[in-house]
């Protein structure tokens, strides 16, 4: 709650002239922010409590799809961001690729700007939080010209906490030159469950000490380069077997279960000054004391428990940054309560930002929930106080971030230039080349000679818009090429059917090595059909794994297995290099890999190199 000279202190800042005064050290509220929102009507308060997203390219957009998906979001007189930003005010706009923001970035610079000088013309004059998910790896939003890295949990492999900074710092200054302010990452989620459909390598590993040391590095990296980190999914998302945008996942860990694994992390990610953290939409019922597991009743998401997000987070971990919901359009925390109770009672348990994501799927109507914090505030379920603690602390990260210090304009002229330099791309190739991980490599089957063989690549391919590119054969077989070895490339898709899995083993019996890519065979038996047939021509078959590493335990008969951890660019060409012998892999797995039958087939920290014997383990 405020302090008691709230309203003194803001209506001396309204009559007072001149530069904002400086904060009193003593006091963790600020007096101009206090003047600003003591101006500010209810409604604008309000309106700085969510992140949002909106179609289109420019801020004015009449592109008719782009008209029709933002009348279909917010109602017929909201037709672009301009609409948007003039009637509800939002605190944050999120970009996605699917919302037609991402395209070229040229006028993803142009958006940011129209979006902010559209926030600067309303009365409050309060820039704009702009937001995307760039984590790299399995959630990237960015792709090529942007300077692309293989994702946390390949960070996880090199052991680096100097490579999670760098990659910070060079998404970071990428992200501003667009305009974008924030980065939701990175992810703080200890991966302690293989079958973990949603986080996987999207986390560092499955160590705790890991997990926080790069989460802190990956904290520093980000807001030194420029933009707000904002680490996720209190209080952890890390040992589930539910998604929680399908589903409501429920997390059986013990109050010392979560202190010991799920906690540090989010320890570390707030020591490091993380601007923001996120929730997660998950059932922890040994967290919260009036959690009845055999009735389910009082059992709520994280996001709307007050024991979750007020005691465990502000209280316990003494976080007093800005929390924002993951997504309320997932169904995660949506099962229990309508559209209207839900952003309320995510506000009653602590959280700052109310984040709304279109979802063709499952989408909550924003002027609903808009509507339903103030009819809250306006009955008294919600006080007005509490809205401007939340808003306090959004002004004053828009403010410690030095957002009312200029227009925030960016320079779409140099745009172009600013990403993907080469030096940048240097960067990312380093962190790619320690990353590569040998787990398999039976009777020297790897280095490939690069002399007069056939080599066949072939696998997953993935590239329907809008979403952005996951073609790992396609750039594994670049990446061989460019070492001057003769490759057929021969993509599967996403799910081979039995003719095209008959098509590519007869390819293989034409060659003389075979690479097949595979994202995530475990969910996948027209994967598993895929290498299986290639196994089954006796040709040397080599497995390299563009996501999950887990995906060795489906294949005991491939003599060579290599985890890139994804498939971007830099991943598939360290991978590339690693193959052919041009350096050697020394990437460790930053998770267990357990056998079909539950034993644990390789450890945490196995890794095999060339210059060690064959079949030996380093952790």
């Amino acid at each position: 709650m405020r302090h008691p000279r709230f309203l003194a202190l803001a209506a001396a800042m309204i009559l007072s002239v001149g530069t904002a005064p400086a904060v009193h050290a003593d006091s963790g509220e600020d007096p101009w922010i206090l003047g600003k929102i003591a101006s500010m009507p209810l409604e604008e308060k309000v309106g700085q409590l969510f992140a949002t997203n909106v179609y289109g390219e420019s801020g004015d957009t009449t592109a008719p799809a782009d008209v029709a998906a933002n009348q279909a979001m917010y109602g017929p007189g909201i037709e672009n961001g301009d609409d948007l930003i003039a009637r509800y005010k939002p605190g944050a706009i999120l970009y996605f690729r699917w919302s037609n923001n991402l395209h070229d970035p040229v006028r993803t610079a142009g958006l940011s700007n129209d979006l902010q000088r559209a926030a600067l013309a309303q009365p409050a004059r309060i820039p704009l939080l702009i937001a995307t998910d760039q984590e790299h790896g399995a959630v990237y939003r960015l792709d090529e010209p942007f300077t692309a890295f293989p994702g946390q949990m390949a960070l996880g492999a090199t052991r680096s906490a100097g490579h999670a900074l760098t990659a910070g710092k060079v998404t970071g200054r990428e992200l501003a030159t667009l305009g974008i302010n924030q980065d939701y990452a990175p992810v703080a989620d200890v991966n302690v469950d293989p079958r973990n459909p949603v986080i996987g390598v999207r986390s560092f590993g499955e160590d705790t000490g890991l997990v926080s040391e790069l989460t802190r590095a990956s904290v520093r990296g980000l807001q030194q380069g420029g933009v707000s980190a904002a680490v996720k999914h209190f209080p952890g998302h890390g040992d589930t077997v539910n998604d929680s945008h399908n589903s409501v996942p429920w997390i059986f860990h013990t109050r010392e279960q979560w202190e010991r694994i799920d906690a540090p992390p989010f320890r570390a990610g707030i020591a490091a000054g993380a601007d923001m953290i996120m929730t997660a939409h998950v059932v922890m019922p040994y967290l919260q004391s009036d959690c009845d597991v055999q009735t389910q009743v009082g059992c709520d998401p994280a996001t709307l428990d007050p024991e979750i997000m007020t005691g465990l987070l502000r209280e316990e971990l003494g976080y007093d940054g800005v929390v924002v919901t993951d997504s309320l359009s997932m169904q995660g925390v949506r099962d229990k309560y309508g559209d209207d109770r839900v952003p309320v009672l995510a506000l009653k348990a602590g959280v700052d930002m109310l984040m709304i994501v279109d979802d063709p799927a499952s989408t909550i109507s924003f002027d609903v929930a808009y509507n339903a914090v103030l009819n809250a505030v306006r009955s008294g379920e919600l006080t007005e106080e509490r809205v401007d603690e939340s808003v306090h602390r959004i002004l004053r990260l828009k403010k410690q971030r030095g957002f009312f210090d200029g227009d925030q304009q960016v320079d779409e002229g140099k745009v172009l230039q600013r990403l993907g330099s080469p030096a940048h791309q240097a960067l990312a190739r380093a962190v790619a080349d320690h990353s590569v991980t040998l787990v398999r490599n039976d009777s020297g089957a790897l280095p490939l000679t690069d002399t007069g063989q056939r080599v066949l690549v072939t696998g997953y391919r993935n590239v329907a818009p809008p979403s952005v590119k996951i073609p790992p054969a396609e750039r594994l077989a670049e990446a061989i090429g460019d070492l001057g070895v003769t490759t057929e490339l021969f993509e599967t898709g996403t799910s081979p059917s039995a003719a095209t899995v008959a098509a590519a083993a007869a390819r293989a019996r034409a060659s003389d090595v075979v690479v097949v890519a595979t994202v995530n065979t475990a969910g996948s038996a027209s994967q598993r059909s895929l290498v299986n047939a290639l196994l089954a021509t006796g040709k040397p078959v080599v497995v390299v794994a563009a996501r999950n590493p887990y995906d060795v335990a489906d294949f005991p008969g491939a003599a060579a297995f290599v985890a890139t951890y994804s498939w971007e660019r830099p991943a598939m060409q360290a991978a590339a290099r690693v193959l052919f012998g041009r350096t050697d892999p020394t990437g460790r797995l930053p998770v267990t890999i357990p056998a079909t039958d539950g034993s644990v087939l390789y450890p945490y920290g196995h890794s095999l190199s060339y210059r060690s014997s064959p079949g030996r383990s380093s952790t």
